[in-house]
């Protein structure tokens, strides 16, 4: 069994890292479906373009999706409608609907094989209480007049109370696909550098100076693509918004269908299909802070698989997703010049895609209809303000408890101490070797978890993750945890 995600290709890029001090005309931050889309609608403009990507190109959030492209993205257009009004939610349906469409003019423009397929989407409940939100939601359907089936059951045998199907949604293989985008940059002479992490933003007269590991670049305008941004302000970003983690496997299986499914409510189930009979299944849903035993979560998530398929898992892994407080995704601009994509609310194909349109589009001066309801600095209204309230308790309350409940019951070989006044944690592997780090997280403070299933060091606050040896391997910290001895 193999741990990673079952889009991992062998031959993937080997592009250079940056050695020297560069001037551009775009720098854009993140090498993944944003980062590579914006570049993309940008790269017959005559401009000159620059893509760093701190590791390797679509090594991110977009490795690890399950590949789905849709507009049914659970009951989220009745909630839109709720939170804001009627036409925000109708853009909002619209602006997937397009990305959907861009994505295929794409696969078809510079002809691209990945595994793109056209299906059905399901979202379903197996509770009967939950069948009052799935009528709210066919009613805002029927007065976009949008085709729609309502079901009893899924076209597996799995359990089902009620359903929505719609038809015109797709499946690919993302690294495919960005691989064959990211090839077209560099043929347009788009420059992109691997394993250069951003470290640091300063506001020049007319641009950006970004600091990175390898060399500083001065840009006339600033793209930050990253799946969590890497600082705290402008934007506020981990004020309005939570992170929630999903489990995800792969299996052989008989055969295939030509479906993807999806459950309405946390602990989502996600499944969906691949080439090869292989079905891709997602659960043990929940919010960052919470149920941190990963080897506990990978069990369960194998366990609940093994109800409906008795197949051998040949893949695991996870995926972390950004929620916003208001169910909308951060694209636009930030400060003048300086734009941002985040909090894709789990349907980072779409909205990414999406992202790199709007951003491109707000660079040449483009009109773009959804521009205003994606602007990163939209008021907030109550529903809004409540649903922050609750995400920053929650945040509060994941401060506080890594703070206080270091020793975790599940964990072997963990050690608290002190060193020199500084709080460190360490781990005694199978060879008797220690491993020390600093136990807090640069990015806001957090105290670590120890991954048992990858042994890694990961906070439970914001996502960042460190190596055994505390070297950072996952944002928004850009710090290691390493510690002189």
């Amino acid at each position: 069994m193999k741990q990673e995600s079952i889009w991992t290709l062998e031959n993937s890029f080997n592009l250079p890292t940056l050695n020297k001090n560069i001037v551009t005309d775009i720098l854009i931050i993140g090498g993944g479906i944003t980062g590579i889309s914006t570049a993309l609608y940008l790269k017959d403009s005559n401009l000159n373009i620059t893509l760093i990507e701190a590791n390797k190109i679509g090594s991110g959030a977009t490795m690890h999706t399950t590949g789905k492209i849709t507009f049914l993205q659970g009951l989220i257009y009745h909630k839109l409608e709720k939170i804001f009004d009627f036409n925000t939610s109708l853009k909002y349906l619209q602006s997937q609907l397009e990305s959907i469409n861009l994505i295929e003019n794409n696969i078809k423009k510079y002809n691209i094989e990945c595994d793109y397929q056209k299906n059905s989407s399901y979202v379903y409940t197996d509770n009967d209480n939950e069948i009052k939100d799935f009528i709210d939601e066919q009613k805002f359907f029927d007065k976009v007049n949008l085709k729609y089936k309502g079901l009893s059951k899924l076209p597996i045998n799995v359990n089902c109370k009620y359903a929505i199907k719609v038809e015109n949604t797709a499946i690919f293989h993302p690294i495919k696909y960005l691989y064959k985008l990211t090839q077209e940059l560099l043929d347009n002479n788009v420059k992109i550098y691997e394993n250069t992490t951003a470290l640091k933003i300063e506001k020049t007269n007319d641009g950006y100076k970004v600091y990175t590991n390898h060399g500083e670049i001065i840009a006339h305008k600033l793209v930050v693509a990253t799946h969590y941004p890497f600082f705290i302000t402008p934007g506020l970003i981990p004020f309005k918004t939570h992170l929630e983690k999903e489990y995800v496997l792969a299996s052989k299986i008989d055969k295939v269908d030509n479906f993807n499914a999806i459950t309405n409510k946390a602990p989502i189930t996600s499944i969906r299909y691949h080439k090869d009979n292989v079905i891709i299944y997602a659960s043990v849903e929940s919010i960052l802070s919470r149920n941190l035993n990963n080897q506990a979560n990978f069990k369960n998530l194998i366990k609940n698989f093994e109800v409906n398929f008795r197949n051998k898992v040949t893949n695991l892994w996870y995926t972390y997703d950004l929620v916003t407080s208001d169910k909308l995704p951060f694209i636009g601009e930030l400060n003048k010049g300086f734009y941002i994509a985040t909090g894709f609310n789990k349907w980072g194909m779409t909205n990414g895609t999406l992202a790199g349109k709007i951003i491109s589009d707000l660079i040449l001066k483009n009109s773009n209809q959804y521009i205003d309801i994606f602007d990163p600095k939209r008021e907030i209204n109550m529903e809004q303000l409540k649903n922050i309230f609750v995400d920053n308790i929650n945040n509060v309350s994941s401060f506080i408890d890594s703070k206080i409940n270091k020793q975790k019951d599940f964990y072997e070989n963990i050690c608290f101490k002190k060193l020199n006044g500084i709080e460190c944690v360490s781990y005694l592997d199978e060879n008797n070797k220690e491993h020390i780090v600093k136990n807090k997280c640069p990015h806001m403070g957090c105290s670590l978890i120890f991954n048992n299933q990858e042994k890694t060091w990961d906070c439970p606050c914001h996502g960042s993750r460190f190596d055994i040896d505390g070297n950072p391997i996952k944002g928004p910290s850009i710090k290691s945890i390493k510690i002189d001895l």
